[in-house]
């Protein structure tokens, strides 16, 4: 596929990274020469230096023939403008924009057909927002990731001594609660991958994928570590977009205090905000998050635009008693260098994007991605189509899908019926099939498995 990036800010850089691996055909358009150099010297991709919305520009990083258009520079201006471009003078088939500005976002109208075309809109703010707010709902994970519209979740949990499998075989879990179904979907131990087996044995401190109905999700997570009580307490870090949003969509079933360095700023938010209580100062201050007892709070979330300062603020939190803290990073070298064990969840904005834009560069009926592991792994939901003639997974069972090494199928959306997947459990046309891959180097071979043969049509 060829592909067009517009900005190689973090978001461009990482989606680049991302696709390039892939054998897709990328070039990368900013107007910063030097980051556009220290791409090219890196990866195996075109640049071209220019103003993303310029015809003239997109003419040169090769817009008449590209099969997509990712416009994810810093200005929400730009990338419409862009997209515009690409639609008016390049008829380029999809188009995905990257817009920030809650004041475009709040009037759909906008982007609807006949106004400003764009094909998927990008929202990373509210992508992390969900995202934490997720992670409040089930405390004590440590990832949730829906599917099928929210009927099916993924979920990460550390297992913890005391859980009742934790050095048990996996195959404990269907005899301690035959009610409720789950599958396994890989353990990570030591940043290893092991692949689940019925008589794989859980260690304390390994990392637990499963795929479970939202509604059992509470169920299994008691089974790998102590359930942790519902949050009450929370401190958010940070008044930008994220901050507001997350207090706002918090503060009617929560105790929410948001700490923000600007004065004005702080104002302004506590006359839009309902019942948070906004404190106008600095997170790092250890004088004021004793003040506002910080040994007595359930999430830290530190939100702002400055790694260093949630960092900082999510090591002082932790220190002086916050029960569980978060911090948003951008550079994936500080994600990897505080989920060590410093920080307990670190969050990354370009992660969840790029989940977003893989679910359209996928080959095949793939309708959701969620990128993990740090790019490393891969969980997708995909539609199987034809029938056992024209499909390699219509009509057949779990166990006769030759899927690749290191894959595995946790569950089947059928309608509304949810069917966490065995080795006997059929695959029907139109059913939605999640997939948990922990090499997304093998996402070719799954694409084929899902793509329907010619005597289909």
């Amino acid at each position: 596929m060829k592909i067009i990036i517009l900005g190689a800010g973090q978001v461009g850089r990482s989606v680049a990274n991302a696709l390039v691996s892939e054998a897709n055909d990328i070039t990368v358009v900013d107007q910063n020469i030097h980051l556009l150099m220290e791409l090219q010297s890196r990866l195996d991709l075109g640049t071209v230096r220019g103003h993303a919305g310029h015809p003239d520009v997109l003419r040169r990083a090769g817009a008449e023939d590209a099969d997509m258009i990712l416009a994810v520079t810093n200005s929400d201006e730009t990338n419409m403008v862009a997209c515009q471009v690409a639609y008016s003078v390049f008829h380029t088939p999809t188009k995905i924009a990257r817009v920030r500005a809650q004041g475009y976002l709040d009037y759909p109208k906008l982007f609807e057909p006949g106004a400003i075309p764009v094909d998927v809109l990008i929202s990373p703010e509210q992508l992390v927002t969900d995202y934490i707010l997720k992670l409040i709902e089930y405390p004590g994970a440590l990832q949730v990731l829906d599917f099928a519209g929210g009927r099916v979740r993924l979920v990460a949990v550390k297992a913890y001594h005391g859980g009742p499998l934790v050095g048990n075989a996996l195959s404990a879990l269907y005899e301690h609660m035959p009610d409720v179904d789950a599958r396994v979907a890989a353990v990570y131990r030591e940043g290893e991958v092991i692949q689940p087996q019925g008589d794989t044995v859980i260690k304390a401190e390994d990392e637990v994928f499963f795929i479970a109905a939202a509604e059992d999700i509470r169920s299994v997570m008691s089974e790998l570590r102590k359930l942790e009580k519902p949050y009450k307490r929370l401190i958010i870090a940070g008044g930008g977009n994220i901050g507001r949003r997350l207090a706002s969509s918090l503060e009617q079933k929560y105790r929410v205090k948001l700490i923000e360095t600007e004065q004005v700023r702080a104002r302004e938010i506590a006359e839009r905000l309902d019942m948070t209580i906004v404190l106008h100062g600095n997170a790092a201050d250890e004088d004021l998050l004793l003040e506002e007892n910080i040994e007595n709070t359930d999430v830290f979330c530190s939100v702002t635009n400055d790694d260093e300062a949630n960092i900082l603020s999510a090591m002082l939190a932790k220190r002086l008693g916050a029960a569980r803290v978060m911090a948003l990073i951008n550079r994936p070298a500080y994600v990897a260098l505080v989920q060590s064990g410093i920080v307990d969840i670190a969050i990354s904005p370009q992660q969840a994007t790029i989940g977003i834009l893989l679910t359209h560069v996928r080959r095949g009926d793939v309708v959701q991605v969620h990128s993990l592991r740090r790019g490393a792994a891969e969980a997708i939901e995909a539609v199987a189509h034809g029938d056992r003639n024209s499909s390699k997974v219509v009509g057949r069972a779990v166990e006769e899908i030759k899927l690749p090494e290191g894959a595995t199928i946790g569950a089947v959306v059928r309608g509304e019926e949810v069917l966490i997947a065995h080795h006997d459990t059929m695959i029907e046309s139109n059913d939605h099939v999640i997939l948990f891959l922990v090499d997304k180097r093998k996402i070719r071979e799954v694409e084929k498995l899902f793509q329907v043969g010619v005597t289909f049509l």
